[in-house]
C-alpha cells in the first residue's frame, strides 16, 4: 500500500510518501513560513522524488486536528483537492495521534501538548501496546494545569511532546510533582511520516472516508468565534 500524507496543523509543515514497509521520502519545514506557501511545494517535491505516479497512491493521509485552524483549513483543502482529482479517498488522522506515534518506542504514558493559548492546550495521553496507540485520556483542549493533574493521578512516568511542551515547560518544571521527560527535538514536533504510518494502520481498518466527506476537527470554536461570544454575555 502507498500513501502520501500531508500535515500542517501547527507550525511545522510536512509532507511524507510511505508504504506498507518504509518512509520513502519526507519533506519537513520548521521555521514559521506560511503553509499555503510551502505545502504543496513540498508535496510535489516528495512525491517527484518518492518516484510514485500520483495516480498510484492508495490514499491521502492527512494531520485532521485539532490544531491550527489556518493550518487545518490549508492541510483539509490540499488534502481534499487531492483526493477529488485522484479520486482517492482520505484517511483522517488525529494531530495527537501523529505526534504521539513519533514516540512509539516510549515505554511509560506519551503526552503529545499542542499551544492552544490562554493558558489551554490541545492534548491527549497515550500507551504504546502491541505497535498501536491506546488512549490513557481522551483528546480534548483543556489547561495545561488540569492535564498535569490528571496525569499526576495515573502515578506514570511521561514523556511529553509538542510545541506545547516548550510553551509550557516551566509550568510542567516547577507545577508537576510526576517523573517526566521532554521529548528530543528530532521527535517532538509533527510529522508527516508519523502520519503517513497510521495512515496506512487505519486505512487497514477501515478508517477512510471519501475527499467530499472530509472535515478538520478543532476541537473548540474559532477565537474570533469566542471573543464575540464573550463580547454577547457581558452585553447581554
Amino acid at each position: 500500500m502507498k500513501v502520501l500524507a500531508i500535515d500542517s496543523s501547527g507550525i511545522t509543515a510536512s509532507a511524507a510518501v510511505a508504504d506498507d514497509n518504509s518512509i520513502i521520502a519526507e519533506f519537513t519545514v520548521n521555521n514559521r513560513q506560511t503553509h499555503s506557501q510551502t505545502l504543496l511545494p513540498m508535496v510535489d517535491m516528495v512525491v517527484k522524488m518518492s518516484e510514485i505516479p500520483l495516480g498510484r497512491f492508495d490514499a491521502i493521509a492527512v494531520a485532521s486536528g485539532p490544531g491550527s485552524f489556518t493550518g487545518l483549513r490549508i492541510g483539509s483543502a490540499t488534502a481534499k483537492g487531492l483526493g477529488l482529482a485522484l479520486d482517492k479517498p482520505l484517511v483522517p488522522v488525529p494531530t495527537l495521534d501523529g505526534l504521539a506515534y513519533r514516540a512509539a518506542c516510549y515505554s511509560g504514558i506519551i503526552c503529545p501538548l499542542m499551544d492552544a493559548r490562554r493558558n489551554q492546550v490541545y492534548t491527549a495521553a497515550y500507551h504504546i501496546k502491541d505497535g498501536k496507540l491506546v488512549n490513557v485520556i481522551g483528546q480534548k483542549a483543556t489547561g495545561i494545569k488540569d492535564i498535569l493533574s490528571e496525569l499526576e493521578a495515573t502515578g506514570e512516568k511521561v514523556l511529553f511532546l509538542g510545541d506545547g511542551a516548550d510553551v509550557y515547560r516551566d509550568v510542567i518544571m516547577e507545577q508537576t510533582g510526576i517523573d517526566y521527560l521532554f521529548a528530543p527535538a528530532h521527535i517532538s514536533k509533527q510529522s508527516a511520516a508519523s502520519v503517513a504510518l497510521l495512515g496506512i494502520m487505519y486505512y487497514k481498518e477501515g478508517r477512510y472516508e471519501s475527499a467530499a466527506e472530509h472535515r478538520p476537527v478543532y476541537l473548540r470554536k474559532p477565537q474570533a468565534e469566542r471573543e464575540r461570544e464573550e463580547r454577547m454575555q457581558v452585553e447581554g
